[in-house]
């Protein structure tokens, strides 16, 4: 009997909670019809790129995007001989949704991540390049996340 009771009561706590499923179809109802990037290049052209399969579709609302993104670069380790062994980049980006002529949200996204010195100055171009895609990738989920949440939102 006191196993039927709490059964009973962590059903009716579980699905008096308030979570609700979010359907993934419900994040196909945009597209962006435009980015504009200013910051670093890089990390811009790369993000702009990632953006770009959402396919314009007249039944889908179009939204812009301005983001804004700096870099910044800082040694995290040295070992004894004052020698730089580890990098740490930084990256802040400010990202303005907008839905033809007003703004629905900004974002203020941060990613770091650090990277190994490699033996040659070419490995360690490679582990920053790497460093860099990584971040990048991170920064298109959040921001591909925070859209679909406003738009669900909105509708």
């Amino acid at each position: 009997m006191k196993i039927f009771s709490y059964l009973v009561l962590l059903t009716i706590f579980t699905f008096g909670c308030g979570f609700k499923v979010v359907k993934q179809s419900n994040f196909d109802n945009f597209y962006i019809s435009k980015v504009e990037t200013t910051g670093d290049r890089k990390i811009s052209f790369s993000v702009k790129n990632k953006l770009s399969f959402f396919e314009k579709n007249e039944e889908k609302k179009g939204i812009i995007l301005n983001i804004n993104t700096v870099k910044n670069k800082t040694i995290k380790e040295k070992n004894s001989k004052n020698e730089t062994t580890k990098y740490l980049i930084s990256i802040s980006s400010k990202v303005e949704i907008k839905d033809n002529s007003k703004t629905l949200k900004v974002l203020n996204l941060r990613e770091e991540i650090d990277y190994n010195v490699g033996a040659q100055h070419s490995q360690t171009i490679s582990n920053e390049n790497k460093a860099v895609k990584a971040i990048a990738d991170s920064l298109v989920k959040k921001i591909i996340k925070e859209i679909s949440l406003v738009k669900f939102n909105d509708l």
